[in-house]
């Protein structure tokens, strides 16, 4: 898209003009006949919008500061200006303000041209940190500090670039024609590092969690994977489909000459000034290899329990139950429903200098400070159980498990909390009892089971309604059936459906949790003695206060955070 459009499309959105002066500025462009003035420049003219209300505006989008020379009002070192040889400065429309502490900062008119920043931390070899600023400042500030230079040791520059390939997310290089199969040409290899990267900034601009790479017998299809749903884009031509693999295999540390089995690996990513992990699938498949990358925000995991979308009740809940001496605490649900950020949130609730916490992943998703964490590689031997077994040797106070996967670690879990730890973990249940009867199905005793689960939380993710587009619902006979409710149930709740604006599209934007909180106490212990199906043990935790799943969404939607069709769609089959 053009930078130009893009950056007027996004004046639109935010309201700062409007359609008719845009159609204004179109019609004093076409009667002026000047075909070099831009539109944008034509919006300058019509004072519909200013240039600072552009920098101020891409600024905020892309998470950069601005910079005024003129308020400044100094000149830049000289130490700061050599840094940038002047034909690179010309080249990129950069200009360097200051350097601290090894970080170079460099005013542009783009912050969307992330290939210009990695291009300039390669050839630079040192951190390098975009500032937002006018294009006529910084066009003016080159010509004044670099008037002299000639630029003659240009192609040398261009030639070092092509010969490498710039690896955005780690500052590494690698060579192109060794690594990089089926390209013809290495100046070829630009456009595809664009390329890659662009897919990958779009995808965490719209808040994906997922980037599908799917090759079809005649096309490439790329998806996005947005609050939970699937959204195909734009995608790349067949083409270059092995291209766009290999700049992705190369990235993620993955054997290029391997074709035939799944390989995984990690990309890093810095985008809008956010630190990105991409945790990478590949996959063989009937027409090419098929590639998924979970973004991994570090930012969105280090979320309060508050954010989680407990209501008050539950939330307190909560906070009595990680805060028991001891005793294991499961959560269970379905991959991708959230368990992983609710674990982490409550360790960051518990990450205080008195407590030592160890956890035991596979794999380790996100770095938390303060807090020990252990890889698994079963290729190795290091198992969850074995993990667990050495892990308790570090005299904890809290083990996270990231999953019970077997008897033996499970058995080792068990030990842990009796000897007074206090365990979290994860399993692959649809509700909460069912967490009780999948332990004793694994081999684990009763009275083991009995004596050291204190809890267990079954959660779900439903999509939030959109705030600034919300519409009126009132619910259905059909729903309320398929619910199992009556309207006396939901009497007073006021119930919202999507609608769709220019900030979320399709209604919806974001996800919260749904959760089934389920306390044991001495009646469920009695049970588990007896060895009750999960049916028995269900109906005497609604009996002791157990709110379901599908109960905690319908308040929520009642609330109108979500809509019922959501709550239907995550629930119905788990409650039937």
């Amino acid at each position: 898209m053009d930078n130009d459009q893009f950056i007027i499309d996004l004046l639109l959105q935010q309201g700062i003009i409007s359609e008719a002066q845009v159609e204004a500025a179109k019609q004093a462009q076409k009667e002026s006949g000047e075909e070099e003035t831009s539109l944008l420049d034509a919006l300058y003219e019509s004072k519909a919008c200013t240039e600072q209300d552009v920098i101020d505006m891409l600024a905020a989008e892309y998470g950069m500061d601005t910079y005024d020379f003129d308020k400044a009002g100094k000149m830049i070192p000289t130490e700061v200006v050599d840094v940038i040889p002047g034909n690179i400065a010309k080249r990129y429309q950069v200009m360097p303000v200051s350097l601290t502490n090894g970080v170079l900062r460099v005013a542009m008119a783009d912050p969307g041209d992330f290939e210009a920043l990695d291009a300039i931390r390669y050839l630079l070899k040192m951190d390098v940190e975009g500032v937002v600023a006018s294009k006529r400042q910084i066009k003016k500030q080159i010509d004044l500090n670099y008037s002299d230079q000639s630029g003659e040791n240009l192609d040398t520059l261009l030639t070092d670039m092509t010969e490498t390939t710039i690896d955005v997310t780690q500052g590494n290089t690698m060579d192109t024609t060794a690594d990089v199969q089926g390209a013809e040409k290495e100046d070829d290899e630009a456009p595809i590092i664009r390329l890659v990267s662009l897919l990958i900034l779009e995808a965490f601009r719209t808040r994906a969690s997922d980037i599908h790479m799917e090759p079809m017998e005649k096309r490439f299809r790329v998806r996005y994977r947005i609050d939970g749903v699937l959204n195909e884009v734009e995608s790349p031509p067949k083409h270059m489909q092995n291209q766009v693999l290999s700049r992705l295999k190369l990235q993620a540390g993955m054997d290029l000459s391997e074709h035939r089995i799944p390989q995984d690996g990690r990309i890093r990513f810095s985008a809008m000034g956010r630190d990105l992990d991409l945790r990478v699938s590949d996959i063989p498949t009937t027409w090419g290899e098929s590639i998924v990358m979970r973004i991994l925000d570090k930012s969105g995991v280090m979320l309060g329990i508050s954010e989680l979308g407990f209501f008050p009740d539950d939330q307190e809940t909560i906070n009595n139950v990680i805060h028991f001496p001891d005793g294991i605490f499961l959560v269970t649900g379905p991959t991708g429903s959230g368990k992983t950020t609710s674990l982490y949130s409550f360790l960051h609730a518990l990450n205080q200098p008195v407590s030592k916490i160890i956890t035991a992943e596979d794999p380790v998703e996100y770095e938390l400070s303060g807090i020990n964490q252990v890889q698994i590689n079963t290729d190795i031997g290091m198992t969850f159980a074995n993990a667990l077994r050495a892990m308790l040797r570090q005299a904890p106070n809290i083990i996270m498990v990231g999953e019970i996967r077997d008897d033996e670690t499970g058995e080792i879990a068990i030990n842990a909390a009796l000897t007074g730890h206090l365990v979290f973990s994860t399993l692959h249940t649809n509700d909460a009892p069912s967490a009780i009867t999948r332990l004793m199905d694994m081999g684990i005793k009763p009275f083991l089971v009995a004596s050291s689960l204190r809890a267990v939380m079954a959660q779900r993710l439903v999509r939030r309604l959109c705030k600034s587009c919300p519409k009126p619902h009132d619910i259905t006979e059909a729903e309320l059936e398929q619910l199992g409710i009556t309207a006396a149930d939901v009497e007073g709740m006021s119930f919202k459906d999507p609608n769709g604006c220019s900030e979320c599209k399709k209604g919806y934007r974001g996800r919260m949790g749904i959760y089934e909180i389920f306390i044991l106490d001495e009646s469920i212990h009695n049970l588990i003695y007896q060895m009750a199906d999960a049916g028995v043990i269900r109906r005497r935790a609604m009996e002791i206060g157990m709110r379901t799943l599908r109960q905690d969404g319908i308040r929520k939607a009642g609330a109108g955070i979500t809509s019922i069709s959501e709550v239907i769609r995550l629930t119905v089959a788990d409650e039937n």
